[in-house]
């Protein structure tokens, strides 16, 4: 085979099925832990804390900022969703691309993967280690000191609670698929009562003129802001990574990727319109713990922010152990294509890729401790906008080059939902500043260097394409 071909080979939908099928991970999710993944993936930072950053640039049109971000996502999780259920398999976009655009768009959209899973995982870390001394302040009246709060460059030397709260899920997903999955559920219905909780509060101060001017920096404000929350609903495609521990994958992945963004979206909406008229744009940029420093201003009492501030220590943390879980089942689908090394789809008694686990866990902490948020939130939305985009194309393809795939769901209106998925990926990158394009350089670089100089030669497509003919 060329050296070219072998850039553009493609996995078959049904080889990867296959190999899915002969996963040693364990089939023990229905319909309720998958949607309860992917709400527990997504509902967390970029409301308790992303609002904060987007709100003084879109002014009270940040509302629209997330609508503008759902309508972004929805477009892409319409084209997941007819993927997840035609090739239900534990890579997700990485997987779906290695079906549709060959090996080495695989490996890119693998790769932007890692970045979007891990640095999401430290940037949830970090806005975690805020609403913990939120938290600490209003209880007992102690906050961590800021050296050991903040990483260099924000005041402080190493976050420690940021590496701690990695840690701690690197250890709950070791015991197993099933224990994980029921933090999760927990985790997430607490979370979402205390944004419900929230907004009883906070529209009850609701004030018109903090609506106004409504945008003014125009729609230029609100798109910047819409790159800027994207980052809110990374998370929603979590399901995707558990395609080979799910029991019914080509039904459930679909809807519980629909639903869940569906969830999300709305909450979104509803507590940024409460945020932003009980205390204005203004008092939300002013503090990382920004929705409890809202209650506060509003009820004139610590124990609503008390309230609020448990439940995001709590909330965030199941972002943490659930985005960690889909970078780990991503890796599992890479290493067992031989893109990475074989160790990282090992798995042990309780069926848990141990020494992936342990890999990623350690290396998100350290990114964790080290790396401002505000760089981290953006350097993930780079790497998700191109894997959304990527299954945009892939489905279109699919389309086209597989008309005969069994498809459990299809995207509807085809092919303007996937094309305007692609095309606001493409707005919504453009938005992002010069220093995360750097950034994501970098990276591409980084990871083409591995490809060629590992992923390419190791391919186990190279052991069926030398195979003497029978």
């Amino acid at each position: 085979m060329s050296f070219a071909r072998t850039l553009l080979r493609v996995k078959p939908a049904e080889q990867l099925a296959d190999d899915g099928s002969r996963s040693q991970l364990h089939r023990t999710l229905g319909l309720v832990p998958l949607v309860a993944l992917s709400v527990g993936a997504t509902l967390g930072t970029g409301i308790f804390v992303v609002l904060a950053e987007a709100a003084p640039a879109a002014g009270p049109a940040v509302v629209l900022s997330f609508v503008l971000a759902g309508v972004a996502a929805l477009c892409s999780a319409l084209s997941y969703a007819e993927l997840a259920g035609s090739v239900p398999v534990s890579g997700s976009a990485y997987s779906y691309t290695y079906a549709t655009l060959g090996e080495l768009v695989a490996w890119i959209c693998g790769w932007c993967l890692l970045l979007e899973y891990g640095v999401s995982v430290a940037a949830v870390a970090v806005g975690w280690g805020g609403y913990l001394n939120e938290f600490l302040q209003g209880t007992i009246g102690v906050t961590i000191p800021e050296i050991f709060a903040a990483p260099p460059g924000d005041g402080g030397v190493f976050n420690f609670p940021a590496a701690l709260i990695v840690l701690l899920a690197m250890g709950v997903l070791l015991l197993g698929v099933r224990e994980s999955a029921r933090a999760t559920t927990i985790t997430t219905l607490l979370k979402i009562a205390v944004l419900v909780f929230f907004f009883a509060v906070a529209i009850t101060a609701f004030r018109s003129e903090n609506m106004t001017p409504f945008a003014p920096a125009g729609f230029a404000g609100i798109s910047v802001g819409a790159s800027a929350v994207f980052f809110s609903f990374i998370g929603f495609d979590a399901a995707s990574t558990a395609g080979e521990e799910a029991r019914n994958p080509s039904r459930d992945l679909p809807r519980a990727i629909i639903l869940s963004l569906a969830i999300v979206t709305a909450i979104y909406v509803l507590v940024a319109f409460a945020a932003v008229g009980a205390v204005g744009v203004g008092a939300l940029g002013e503090s990382d713990a920004s929705l409890a420093a809202a209650l506060r201003i509003v009820t004139g009492q610590g124990w609503p922010s008390v309230v609020l501030a448990f439940g995001a220590v709590v909330a965030i943390a199941s972002v943490v152990l659930t985005v960690l879980y889909g970078q780990t089942r991503i890796l599992v689908s890479m290493s067992r294509d031989g893109l990475m090394p074989g160790m990282l789809s090992k798995v042990n008694r309780r069926a848990v890729p141990a020494r992936n686990t342990v890999v990623v866990g350690t290396v998100v902490a350290l990114l964790a401790a080290v790396v401002p948020l505000n760089q981290l939130a953006e350097a993930t939305s780079i790497g998700t906008l191109v894997a959304f985009g990527l299954v945009n194309i892939g489905v279109l393809v699919l389309r086209r080059t597989r008309p005969d795939l069994p498809r459990s769901f299809r995207t509807p209106l085809m092919p303007v939902v996937p094309l305007l998925g692609l095309a606001l990926c493409v707005y919504l990158i453009f938005g992002l500043d010069a220093v995360t394009w750097v950034t994501f350089a970098i990276w591409s670089a980084i990871g083409l260097a591995v490809y060629f100089g590992y992923g390419r030669r190791r391919s186990r497509l190279n052991e069926r394409n030398t195979e003497p003919a029978k």
